[in-house]
This record gives structure tokens, C-alpha cells and sequence, in this order.
């Protein structure tokens, strides 16, 4: 048997070309994923080793919001075993751009670069501040955003938003750091970074020394028990564990990518050795002839099967280790923030877990085809012609397919309609929704099939004429196999289709709250949550005609009912949504609540609350609305005069700002930007640019997720050309006869190209259906009154591309077809 297992390998080696494809492609991404994620961890092993290196132990604050005194690295100093120990600060410094605004959404963080063995920062170009109090360097992704050189002047703000101009005598790299890769970084000396950032203690002390162990214990004494101390090795560990986690995200996001395209690449594996089997009745009846039992027949298809899972699975670890070759190449010649210096290599549990995956999905594919191999009586030999098997509907599929239907449905249901929406569980029981029910349109699959080629294909039967009508008749004679090739394209355009549907509808939800709560056109804030806006600024711009409304906010955080919350009051009109109660007749001695510091404080409308100040002791108010969280109001509002008499002066934390009539943009921009021009902090945001960014980010993510299960979508074809090109063969003296009563070769290509169309509009159309109607219910899952908004573009796109591509995919066993001898074909029979 294991001769005749490899005849028959190599007498259809053409035919497993496709289904070897279909497991190169899954294993190659799920291989690649994890030899991605490999080199990058040891890339961010190899920067902290690199950095462990030059520390023996570090000493960190007890606490998050904790520094270390002065006092502490003196007595750090004369531990005996320390070489060298230095004090690491921190504090934020904003840097000014060259339009004199601060830069990024948050603060400038300023460090302090050490000279000496202990120095742990990289500098790319130029060199480190050294004893230079003038001198400045930064991290090189700020550098180079803004448009700074070498030997440019740069303006930073101190702790009292004092301007300082430096010299910039080098770039670095922000290493593993998230937070300085996200805020940029500016480094001095010791000296100049205390005096700008204010900050009397340090972050971190790095000790230089031998026997690391030792010295960690004699330090610890030291500085005692309100201090970690940790060697350099364990700070390095820390270091790229949490380095580390956003790619463990990542891995997970990626093989829930792979994982989608070997589900799809099962499909294609079982419907391929499902028609090979069916193909070769006489071939496994004559072997039972000739002795073989029904075992040896089920060895031989596994043995076949193992064989192409063992060599597809090997082709797609190379796949997958040149692809993470590729990846790694287009992150550095995009300079992303992520180490990929290391060693590309394929682990050994890289090779075990892509070996294992393939062998299992393509083994476990052609169990039931074994099966059914065996029950092939011997007498089937003798017919001369293999009967195509007739398709029986059968309660028991419509029951089972009835109350997966149901369960999928409810549970869909229940979760966008009855479950509160912006909880997990919502979305989780939304999810586990349309498993259910896709596995019951899968049950259902061939009983859909053939309705759905005959509406669908009632186009192309009258547009083909004959070629056109056979097409029809023949992507609906076999429902069985139809549904298990249209269902690997299902799944993909399902995917895609839901994921437009929810962008789409994140989209404008978002966008009618911001209209409904205050559709402004232009937003002052300021980087720092704690800094305010002059009010100067507000009043200002209140006189100006080219403004027609302008709401200023002003809140701080004091003591409410035991827990700290943002108290504040506004200037100006709103109409926020209230959900309870009303804001009519707002005064003295009431409050308006947010829903989630109602729900927090555990009130609702006509209680008291207590507000706790230094001025005015403790203030009674009596809560009188409650507004959406989505308002621009704060936590807890209260009326303007007694939130001045209560708290003082207190600056305006935001000032929203709508244009008058007839005002063009541009100059109700400058009237703004001349009345913010004196103060950097103050940062002018348009509404058009924020939902911009918000689509532009949309969109983007739209992209990548689309092109990920393009790889799906690219496996399901190479399904559908698989199974036309094996129907095509198992229809050889048909096609024959066809030809020999007068179909030309024009008109056959025509007939099968139809055919595959209308199989990949099937595919489409299931996908589009489900992928609308689970978008629609994930949408409201995600989002509290959610608008549900789809692209008819976007999703034509993806009805058309199917289309298309199932004709691409019959290119190849149309002209097989078409060349065959029409003697020799009715002669094989």
C-alpha cells in the first residue's frame, strides 16, 4: 500500500499543486508571525543586555509617583564595592516647534544624560550635551518631525513656561523606553535638566560595580525598604518584558489572522481530497478487488495526505522565514521604532509548531474522504462510469442547521439589543453569535446553493446564452461540493465586509455625537492637564465677530463623596445630551452630573452631593441632570458664580470655538492664532483635523486588516480553481460530447469561466449578507447608540473582486479543457 500511496502521489501530483499552496500560504503567515515575533524579542534582549552590561545594580522609588532624594545616592556613593553611581532625572520640558507651538499631543520629556561608564544613552549622530549646559540633544523621530539639524537652535519651556534656547549637538535613540518614544525626548546635563524640569529627585540610580549580587544586598541595606533595588540583569529582564508585551499583543492579533486562513485552507484541503476520492471509486474498488482491506484503503489516503501536509508544511516554513524577512526589511526602510538588528532565525519550536499545524489540518481534511473510500464496494469496479452521487437535503441537516440558526441569532441578538453596549461581554456574545450561526449556514450550505445559482446566474444565462445556461446548471448540479468551495470565499468576504461595516459605523456615530454635543470648529487646550489656559484668551476672543459661540470650560480635582473627582463649571452655550432630569433654571446650589460619576457615586437626580474645597469648606449640591459621557462638561458641574466663590480664579482648562456666518475658515484661524500666539502652551486643534486623523487612522487600520485576510480570500480561489479544474477533469467525456454536438472552444472556456463567477458571487453574496448583519449587531455591541452606517463602495468592491477573481481562477482549467481531444476524451471513459 505504500507503493500504491506513492503512485498515486505522483500520478496527481498536478492536481495536489493547489491544495500544497493552500497550506504553503497558512503556514507560511502563522511560521512568519512567530519568527517576527522572535527576532524582535531578541532584538529588544540583545538593547537591554547591551545596557545591563554597563549597570551592576539600579535602585528605583518604592512607588509609581515616588523619587529618590539626593541624600540617597550620597549614601549610595559610599557603599563600599560601588564604583560609580549616578542619579537618572526625569521630569517634562516642552520643546517648541517652529511655528513657537509646543510639539505633540503631550509634554516633552527631559532627561539626564551622564557621562562615564554608566551612560546608557545611544546617540545616532552628533554627540551627547557632555559638561555643555548650553547644549541639547534629541531623540531622532522628534528631530526629525519637526525639521531639526544638527547645529539648530531649539526653544524648550521649563517647569514655569519659561522659554530656553539650546544648541542641538546630537540625535538619540529613545531605546525600549515607551513612554519617551511616544512623548519624544530631550536630553541635557544634570544641571540644566534639573533647573528646567523642577524635579528635586531622581528616577532611577545606576550603580557600576563587581559582584552584582553582593552589592545589590550591601545597597538594599542601605537605602532601605522604601527603595527596589535590582541587578542590572533583572532590570534588563523588566525592561524587555514590558518592551515587550505590545508585540505578545501583536503575535495574538496575527495568528487570529493565520489561524482564519488555515480554517480556509482546511476547507480547500477537504473539498480537494473529497472529489480526489470520489474520482478514483474504481481505482480503490479494484484494489479491494485484488485483496486490499478497508483499512489499507484509509492508510493509503492518510498516507497521501501526510505526505503533502509534511512537504506543503516545510515550503511554508521557508515561506514564512522569507516573509519575515520581507517584514523586517520594510520596517527599517520605514524607520520603525522596533530593534531589528537580531539574527533572523527559525526556532526550533517555530519549525515543530508550523510542521505540526500542517500536518494535522491536512491529515485531519482527508479523514472523512478516507472514510468514505472505504465503504466503496468492490463491484464498483466493473461499472465503466463513476454515478455522481444525487444530493439529499435529509431532516437531520435542516434540524441541526435550524437550531444552530437559532442559538446564533439570539445570541446575536441578546448581545447588540438586550446586553449593555461598550461592555466586552456584549461584543464576546456577538462573537460567539455569528460562529453559531455561520456553522449553520455551513450545515445549510448545500441545500442554498442551488436557488443561489440560479438567481445569481439568471444574469449570466441570459447575457452567455448556451455557454451561459450550461455554466448555470452546472455550479448547482453538485450543492455539496459547490458549498464547501464557496464557503472558504465566505468566510473571507465575511470578515472583511464586517470590519467596513463597523469602521463605517464608528465612523459616524462618532461623528453625529460630536455634532450633537457641540459642533465645533476649533478647540484650545493645552498638553499638560494641570496647565490652563489664560482666561485672558477666552475673553479676548469672545468680542470677536468673525465667532459666533464661544464655551469655556474651567475644572479641577478636589474631594467629592470620599473619591477625587474633576469638578469644574462653563462659560457660554451647550446642549448637551441630558439623559435625566434638566439643565432649565441652572443655578446656585445644584449640580449636573456625568452618567458614570452618577453610577460611581451611586445618585441619581434629586440627591446631594458634597463637593469638599480649601476655600469654602464642604458645599451641598443637589444633583438636578445627569449628561452622556460623551458631554464636553465635566464630571461633576456646578453653577459659574459658585464655582468661583468655592475654588478662586481658576484658568480655563478648554475653550470650544464656532465660526460666525458667512466668516471664512482661514480667517477665523488667523483671528485665533493671533489671540494664541503669546502663549506656546496653548494648542489650537480644528474639529476638521481631529475627525481627519480619527478617519485617516480608520482607514488605515480598514487597510491592514483587509490585506491580511486578502490572504484568505487569496486561498479560497486557489480553492475554486482547484475544484474546477478537478470537475473539469472528472467532466472530460462531457465536455467531449459538448464540443462533438457543436460547443466551440470559445463557447467551453465561456461556460466554465460562468461557472466560476457565479461560485464566487455565491461566496460573495453569503459573505456580504452575514458580514453586514454581524457588523451591524458587533457595532451596536461596541458602541452605546450606535449609528449603523456601510460603504455600498467598499462592499461592491469586494462583490466585484470575488467575481473577478473566480474568473481568474477558471483561466487555467478552461484552456485544459478546451485542448483536450474530443476523441480521446470520449474514448477515456
Amino acid at each position: 500500500m505504500l507503493k500504491t500511496a506513492w503512485a498515486g502521489l505522483r500520478a496527481h501530483k498536478l492536481r495536489l499543486l493547489l491544495t500544497s499552496l493552500a497550506i504553503v500560504l497558512g503556514v507560511a503567515f502563522i511560521a512568519g508571525t512567530f519568527v517576527l515575533n522572535d527576532t524582535i524579542q531578541a532584538g529588544f534582549g540583545q538593547r537591554v543586555t547591551a545596557d545591563a552590561e554597563k549597570v551592576a545594580v539600579a535602585v528605583l522609588p518604592g512607588g509609581p509617583d515616588k523619587t529618590i532624594a539626593r541624600e540617597t545616592l550620597e549614601r549610595v556613593r559610599g557603599v563600599a564595592g560601588v564604583r560609580e553611581a549616578q542619579g537618572l532625572l526625569r521630569g517634562s520640558a516642552p520643546l517648541l516647534g517652529k511655528d513657537g507651538k509646543t510639539v505633540g499631543d503631550l509634554p516633552t520629556t527631559a532627561v539626564s544624560i551622564v557621562p562615564g561608564a554608566l551612560d546608557r544613552t545611544t546617540i545616532v549622530t552628533g554627540t551627547g550635551p557632555g559638561s555643555d549646559d548650553q547644549a541639547a540633544v534629541l531623540d531622532e523621530n522628534t528631530a526629525k518631525a519637526q525639521g531639526f539639524r544638527l547645529g539648530d537652535t531649539i526653544t524648550v519651556l521649563d517647569a514655569k513656561q519659561r522659554k530656553h534656547t539650546f544648541r542641538l549637538v546630537g540625535t538619540l535613540d529613545p531605546g525600549l523606553d515607551q513612554q519617551l518614544s511616544y512623548t519624544g525626548v530631550v536630553g541635557f546635563t544634570m544641571a540644566t535638566a534639573q533647573r528646567m524640569t523642577g524635579e528635586k529627585g531622581f528616577q532611577e540610580i545606576d550603580v557600576a560595580g563587581a559582584d552584582p549580587a553582593r552589592l545589590k544586598a550591601t545597597v538594599a541595606a542601605t537605602v532601605g525598604g522604601a527603595h527596589v533595588v535590582k541587578t542590572g540583569t533583572e532590570l534588563a529582564a523588566d525592561l524587555a518584558r514590558q518592551a515587550g508585551l505590545e508585540m505578545e499583543m501583536l503575535t495574538i492579533g496575527l495568528l487570529m489572522f493565520g489561524l482564519v486562513a488555515m480554517l480556509v485552507a482546511t476547507l480547500v484541503i477537504y473539498n480537494t481530497f473529497n472529489i480526489l476520492v470520489a474520482q478514483r471509486t474504481r481505482e480503490m474498488a479494484l484494489l479491494r478487488c485484488i485483496g486490499a482491506t478497508r483499512g489499507q484503503v484509509f492508510g493509503s489516503i492518510l498516507i497521501e495526505s501526510a505526505v503533502v501536509g509534511l512537504v506543503a508544511s516545510v515550503l511554508g516554513l521557508a515561506a514564512g522565514y522569507g516573509l519575515s524577512v520581507l517584514t523586517l526589511a520594510v520596517l527599517a526602510a520605514f524607520d520603525a521604532p522596533l530593534p531589528t538588528a537580531a539574527t533572523v532565525t527559525l526556532t526550533p519550536a517555530t519549525i515543530a509548531i508550523g510542521l505540526v499545524i500542517g500536518l494535522v489540518v491536512t491529515v485531519g481534511a482527508a479523514v472523512l474522504p478516507a472514510r468514505t473510500a472505504t465503504r466503496v464496494a468492490p463491484i464498483a469496479a466493473l461499472r465503466t462510469q463513476v454515478e455522481e452521487q444525487t444530493f439529499r437535503t435529509g431532516a437531520l441537516r435542516v434540524v441541526f442547521a435550524s437550531l444552530f440558526l437559532l442559538a446564533g441569532l439570539g445570541a446575536a441578538g441578546a448581545g447588540a439589543l438586550v446586553l449593555p453596549p461598550g461592555q466586552q461581554g456584549s461584543l464576546l456574545v456577538v462573537m460567539a453569535g455569528g460562529v453559531l450561526t455561520f456553522l449553520g449556514v455551513l450545515i445549510l450550505g448545500p441545500v442554498l446553493v442551488k436557488p443561489l445559482s440560479a438567481l445569481i446566474g439568471w444574469i449570466p444565462a441570459k447575457l452567455f446564452g448556451v455557454p451561459g445556461r450550461l455554466a448555470v446548471d452546472n455550479s448547482g448540479r453538485n450543492p455539496k461540493r459547490a458549498a464547501t468551495t464557496t464557503v472558504a470565499l465566505t468566510i473571507g468576504v465575511t470578515l472583511m465586509t464586517l470590519i467596513s461595516v463597523v469602521t463605517a459605523s464608528t465612523r459616524a456615530t462618532v461623528t453625529i455625537k460630536l455634532d450633537e454635543q457641540f459642533p465645533i470648529d476649533y478647540q484650545l487646550v493645552t498638553q499638560e492637564r494641570d496647565a490652563g489656559i489664560p482666561r485672558v484668551i477666552g475673553e479676548e476672543l469672545r468680542g470677536r465677530p468673525e465667532l459666533a459661540a464661544v464655551l469655556r470650560i474651567r475644572d479641577t480635582r478636589v474631594a467629592v463623596g470620599g473619591t477625587r473627582t474633576q469638578v469644574g463649571t462653563y462659560n457660554g452655550p451647550i446642549e448637551p445630551q441630558v439623559t435625566a432630569g434638566s439643565m432649565r433654571g441652572f443655578g446656585a446650589g445644584q449640580a449636573i452630573l456625568a452618567e458614570y460619576t452618577a453610577t460611581d457615586l451611586g445618585v441619581k437626580v434629586g440627591d446631594t452631593v458634597s463637593v469638599t474645597t480649601k476655600k469654602a469648606g464642604t458645599v451641598p449640591l443637589k444633583v438636578v441632570a445627569l449628561v452622556d459621557e460623551e458631554s464636553p462638561l465635566p464630571s461633576l458641574t456646578m453653577a459659574e458664580p459658585q464655582f468661583e466663590e468655592a475654588f478662586g480664579v481658576v484658568d480655563d482648562s478648554r475653550v470650544l470655538l464656532n465660526i460666525g456666518e458667512g466668516v471664512s475658515p482661514e480667517q477665523a484661524r488667523s483671528v485665533v492664532d493671533a489671540a494664541t500666539a503669546a502663549y506656546p502652551t496653548v494648542q489650537v486643534q480644528s474639529s476638521t483635523e481631529v475627525r481627519g486623523q480619527f478617519d485617516e487612522t480608520l482607514d488605515m487600520l480598514l487597510m491592514i486588516i483587509t490585506g491580511l485576510l486578502g490572504l484568505a480570500i487569496l486561498i479560497s480561489l486557489l480553492g475554486i480553481a482547484n475544484t474546477l479544474s478537478l470537475s473539469v477533469y472528472e467532466r472530460t467525456r462531457e465536455s467531449a460530447l459538448l464540443r462533438a454536438l457543436g460547443l466551440t472552444k470559445p463557447q467551453l472556456r465561456r461556460m466554465l469561466s460562468v461557472e466560476a463567477l457565479v461560485l464566487g458571487l455565491i461566496g460573495a453574496l453569503v459573505g456580504v449578507v452575514l458580514g453586514v448583519s454581524f457588523g451591524w449587531a458587533a457595532s451596536r455591541a461596541m458602541l452605546d447608540g450606535a449609528v449603523f452606517s456601510a460603504s455600498a463602495g467598499q462592499i461592491g468592491v469586494f462583490v466585484v473582486l470575488s467575481g473577478v477573481a473566480g474568473v481568474l481562477a477558471a483561466i487555467l482549467p478552461s484552456r485544459r479543457a478546451a485542448r483536450a481531444s474530443i476523441v480521446g476524451s470520449l474514448a477515456a471513459g
